[in-house]
Formats: structure tokens, sequence, C-alpha cells
């Protein structure tokens, strides 16, 4: 039996309210610095130090990339947080995916709402042409993501029956 592998790193969409929501926790600790000077009340820069270390945590969150390993049959998902941490998100073994295929490809079309609401390991957006796929899982799951031609390539050679590049 020969195995597989094959790695795709994509950046995910910019979390806009985190960004916004820093940069607020950073204008607070300013000003409150600045006021602390000002009215000499030394208790403020506790208040500064609060705002400086809520700007550094929601820093952490800003910035997501995904990355996609295919080894030998399955699918892993990793969530990686500013190029410093990352997070196991799921494993997916190809024997029990029923379609992967474009988002708006017409193979979807029988599946239609399998699942509420579906799981976005993807860019976030959509490109022109849109790169993203979809996959159905156990008939509960659909899971969103952006692979690139190589992964797909091999995805096809795994289970040619199951995925489609249109």
């Amino acid at each position: 039996m020969s195995e597989a592998y094959v790695e795709c790193l994509v950046k995910g969409r910019p979390n806009t309210l985190a960004k916004v929501l820093k940069i607020l926790l950073i204008v607070l600790a300013v000003l409150t610095v600045a006021a602390m000077i000002l009215l000499a009340k030394f208790w403020m820069f506790f208040i500064a130090v609060l705002f400086g270390i809520g700007a550094y945590i929601i820093s952490q969150y800003t910035d997501v990339e995904y990355e996609y390993l295919y080894i030998d049959k399955e699918l892993v998902i990793d969530k990686i947080y500013n190029q410093a941490k990352r997070k196991r998100v799921a494993t997916y073994s190809f024997d029990k995916v029923i379609v992967i295929a474009p988002i708006k490809s017409y193979h979807l079309d029988n599946f239609g709402k399998l699942s509420d609401k579906p799981k976005d390991y993807s860019i976030g957006y959509e490109e022109q042409p849109d790169l993203r796929y979809v996959m159905f899982y156990e008939g509960k799951e659909q899971i969103i993501f952006s692979p690139n031609e190589e992964l797909v390539k091999i995805m096809k050679n795994a289970a040619p029956r199951k995925v489609f590049s249109d």
C-alpha cells in the first residue's frame, strides 16, 4: 500500500471585529495612561495595564491560517493562530466522505441541506474563480475548505467516485 502525503496552507479571513476591538483597547490604554499622568492618579495605571493585556490576548486570535494535511486516506485540518499556536480542528476519513466538489458544482445539488450550519475552514470569501470546495461527511456534516490543485488531485486519486473537480 502506497502512502500519500500532501500539505496545503491557506490564510483565513481576517476577523474584523477582533481587529477593531484590539485597536479600541490600545486606544483606551493610551488614553488611560495620559489621564493618569494629567490627573496624577496612580491607580489608573492598573486599568491601562488591563486594557493592554486585553489587546494582547485578542491580537493572538486575529490572524488565522488553516493547514490541510492529506495523509493516506485522511484529511486533517489544523487551525494556526498568529503563526505560532496550532490547534487540531478535525480529522476526516475518506471512508466516511460522501462527496467533495467545488462549492458551486452541480454534483452538490442532490445533497441540498444535509447539515444545519456548514463548518468553514476556507479562505472565507468568494474569489474569481471560486476555488473553495464542499465536503459532505457522514451525512450530517458539511465542511467548506480551500484546497490547492495538488491536494484535489491526490484526493481524487484516493476516491475517484467521491471527489469532483468539474
